[in-house]
Formats: structure tokens, C-alpha cells, sequence
């Protein structure tokens, strides 16, 4: 399957929010991020490969929340421009809309950059402000009246910061549920993958339920025969891992 790609975030203006005058000269080269639905989806039932996400998609059903937590990962910077993306959503898997909210965990230049937002994709994305830090515990949510209003949370548990966005999007299929490690993609196509080691997702949950209730489909990135992250099978139905494997 190929489908729009996700989150469509102006690398220039999250860089501007978190480095103030030092960014102009990396704003001047950035591309314009997307975080978009899957880039490619394939493969047999419970288990696939794409090309930008890696995590778990839940269908088959209608689905009107999902939630998760997880823990800031730390990037490994090698001197280039590298991108990923920690968030959960609704629809995106099969579907060219995805309401989403998560942490951005990149590489500018060598140096490790780290934000937080949300989108209701195809609109562009939106940056929260506050400061994000490696090791900051996070916890998200997307809900809905399943009629077009969107209630998006995102909270620092660390910092003690919060902030909840509501929306509508009267298009949205609800056909799917994800907790995804991306990368996220340009116009040209999907950007290198930061060196994020690896992070781990626990409480992952659908229409209230444990993600595992709904046989998601588990998700391995990879594109040209190269693996770029692996998932973990499910722990309790609600916990598991991604792990970095190539950029």
C-alpha cells in the first residue's frame, strides 16, 4: 500500500523554538518534515514492513481513543541531519488522515534537537514550546466523539507540563489506532532515521482496552533491503520496544 505521508512540520520553525538565534543557518537548509500515514505497508497479517514507521497499528475496528506512555530517547548525533518521531494516532494505516501527537527526537547538524507537537494531518503540524529533555517521561492521548471533535493530550510527566488541543475533522475514518516510532519524511521522500537506540511504549491502549485486544499488526521499518528499526513483540498486551538498527 502506498499512501500521503504523515506531518508536514517546517524543520526551520521547530529549530527556531528550541536554539532562538543560532538557527537562521539551519533553517536555510532544512527540509520541510512530514509526518504523514504510512509510506509503505507490506507483508502478511500481524507482522509488516514500511518504509517510515515502525510500532504497532491496530484495525478492524472503529476506533475512537488510543493512548500511551513512553520515556524521551536519547539520540546519537554523527555530524549529519538526521529525524524521528515518537507519537500515537488515530487513522494513517490505510487512511490519508492521521490525528496524532507526540516528541520529535532529531540531529541538526551534529547536535541533538528535541521537541514536542501535535497534527491532524493533512493540516500542517503544530510545535508545543516547552522544553523537551532526553529521559522526560511522556504520556499521550487522542480521542473523539467519533462525530469530528478531536481531543489531543500530551503530557510531560517529567517536567510537569501539559498541554490538551481540540479539534475537528469530520473526515477522519477512525479505521485505525497506532503507537509508531517514524521517520519522518520530506517531499522528496523519507529523511534518515536518528540514532535513537531504542524506546519503549507501555499502556498502550485502544477504545479503552489493551492494544494487544485488537491482534495489532507489528511493524518493522525497512526500505531497500535495509532494516532500520525493529519492533518487540507485545508485553501484556500493552508494552514493547523499537529498536535503531540503520539510519
Amino acid at each position: 500500500m502506498s499512501v500521503a505521508r504523515r506531518r508536514t512540520l517546517a524543520v526551520s520553525t521547530a529549530l527556531l523554538t528550541v536554539l532562538g538565534a543560532a538557527a537562521p543557518a539551519v533553517a536555510a537548509t532544512a527540509p520541510t518534515l512530514v509526518q504523514a500515514p504510512l509510506a509503505h505497508h507490506g507483508g502478511g497479517l500481524l507482522h509488516s514492513t514500511s518504509g517510515n514507521w515502525a510500532g504497532y497499528a491496530a484495525t478492524g475496528s472503529r476506533f475512537t481513543s488510543v493512548s500511551a506512555s513512553w520515556v524521551q530517547p536519547t539520540v546519537t548525533c554523527s555530524g549529519g541531519n538526521t529525524w524521528s518521531s515518537f507519537w500515537v494516532g488515530l487513522d494513517g494505516d490505510g487512511s490519508n488522515s492521521v490525528e496524532q501527537t507526540g516528541t520529535e527526537a532529531d540531529c541538526s547538524n551534529g547536535s541533538p534537537v528535541y521537541s514536542s507537537w501535535y497534527e491532524m494531518y493533512p493540516a500542517y503540524p503544530v510545535n508545543f514550546s516547552n522544553t523537551v529533555r532526553p529521559g522526560d517521561h511522556f504520556t499521550a492521548s487522542v480521542t473523539t466523539n467519533g462525530s469530528g471533535s478531536f481531543t489531543l493530550t500530551l503530557s510531560d510527566t517529567t517536567a510537569g507540563w501539559s498541554h490538551t488541543v481540540n479539534k475537528s475533522l469530520r473526515s477522519a475514518s477512525l479505521a485505525s489506532a497506532e503507537v509508531i516510532a517514524e521517520a519522518p519524511s520530506s517531499s522528496t521522500g523519507v529523511l534518515p532515521l536518528s540514532d535513537f537506540h531504542s524506546v519503549s511504549f507501555t499502556g498502550a491502549t485502544a477504545n479503552g482496552q489493551s492494544l494487544g485486544g485488537f491482534s495489532p499488526d507489528g511493524i518493522t521499518m525497512a526500505s531497500g533491503g535495509v532494516t532500520k528499526a525493529t519492533t518487540s513483540g507485545l508485553s501484556g498486551g500493552n508494552s514493547f520496544s523499537v529498536t535503531w538498527k540503520h539510519s
